[in-house]
């Protein structure tokens, strides 16, 4: 029986086990970046459809990263919000360099 998650505290650690994989997390992170990008083009042009974009590359890398990387099922499927939210948590952490910080304490708390 799948665990159900009731706080983002909670979720996070699995999350990031879903996401073991520096390839699959370097997808997100592409993904996440291009869609980045897309909200600025939004931004500074006004155009709406720019926005569709964003969805699409965000959710096309992470996708290709769950089903032919870690050959498992996004956790967007299931917990959408908590996803979304730890999606930006991992991509701050990768970008700061402190994604494997957050390894550790998850080993550490297994251990």
């Amino acid at each position: 029986m799948e665990k159900k998650y009731k706080t983002l505290k909670d979720f996070f650690p699995f999350y990031l086990e879903e996401h073991s994989n520096p390839f699959n997390r370097a997808l997100h992170f592409i993904g996440s970046s291009l869609a980045l990008g897309c909200i600025l083009g939004f931004l500074s042009t006004g155009k709406f459809y720019i926005l569709a974009f964003a969805l699409v590359s965000g959710y096309f890398f992470a996708w290709i990263g769950h089903f032919f990387v870690e050959k498992n099922r996004p956790a967007t499927f299931t917990y959408p919000f908590y996803s979304f939210i730890s999606d930006w948590i991992m991509y701050f952490k990768m970008l700061t360099g402190r994604i494997d910080v957050e390894f550790a304490k998850i080993k550490s708390n297994k251990g």
